[in-house]
């Protein structure tokens, strides 16, 4: 590793995950105003709109987008105006 590139300001951070309100901990360097306080110890805020616990791919909550089904309904509906 090549020495003097890398952070020396490692500290805990907690991120939140503003679609559910989840909150977890981490080291990190993030700059930040904002704190949080988490079991009585106050933290940097850092806010998310995804993470792990909401991504749907880790929640296995995909969401299916039917094309055919709406393409065949395009058709269905204009095929009365063809000539």
């Amino acid at each position: 590793m090549r020495k003097g590139i890398h952070p020396e300001n490692y500290r805990l951070v907690a991120f939140k995950d503003m679609s559910n309100e989840d909150v977890f901990l981490t080291k990190s360097t993030a700059n930040t105003k904002e704190t949080l306080e988490v079991e009585g110890v106050e933290y940097p805020l850092v806010k998310m709109e995804i993470s792990r616990s909401s991504h749907p791919f880790y929640t296995g909550k995909k969401k299916l987008i039917d094309t055919a089904g709406r393409i065949d309904k395009f058709k269905t509906k204009y095929a009365k105006f063809k000539k």
